[in-house]
């Protein structure tokens, strides 16, 4: 069963950093996406930036390219375990909302939702001074 667990939100200033952290886990898949997603408040989820299972391909949404970075560790064990981080610098007001971390075993790297089988909590980042 595979299980995604968010951590490292929290109340941050503008311009501040934060490292968002997506352990995955439970999983044995040879191929698959990592997705970090985002919803503000009364607005649509959306997502952010993606990466592939083997860090190679990463792609971002046009509104943080620059600011946001995606990246992980190399697994841990076998059946998965890995960690996944999502870096953001230059935190905006408009970067409030709860961020997840979604996996897609079809390997679409894409935005859309549909293939993303797999979710997290989701951890909330709120930026404020």
């Amino acid at each position: 069963q595979v299980r995604l667990v968010e951590s490292g939100g929290g109340l941050v200033q503008p311009g501040g950093s934060l490292r968002l952290s997506c352990l995955a886990y439970g999983f044995a898949l040879d191929d698959y996406v990592i997705g970090w997603f985002r919803q503000a408040p009364g607005k649509e989820r959306e997502g952010v930036a993606l990466i592939s299972n083997t860090g190679e391909n990463t792609r971002y949404q046009d509104s943080v390219k620059g600011r946001f970075t995606i990246s992980r560790d190399a697994p841990k064990t076998t059946y998965g375990e890995s960690t996944y981080y999502l870096q953001i610098h230059s935190l905006e007001p408009d970067d409030t909302g709860v961020y997840y971390c979604a996996m897609d075993p079809y390997s679409s790297m894409g935005f859309f939702e549909g293939p993303y089988d797999y979710w997290g909590q989701g951890t909330q980042v709120t930026v404020s001074s």
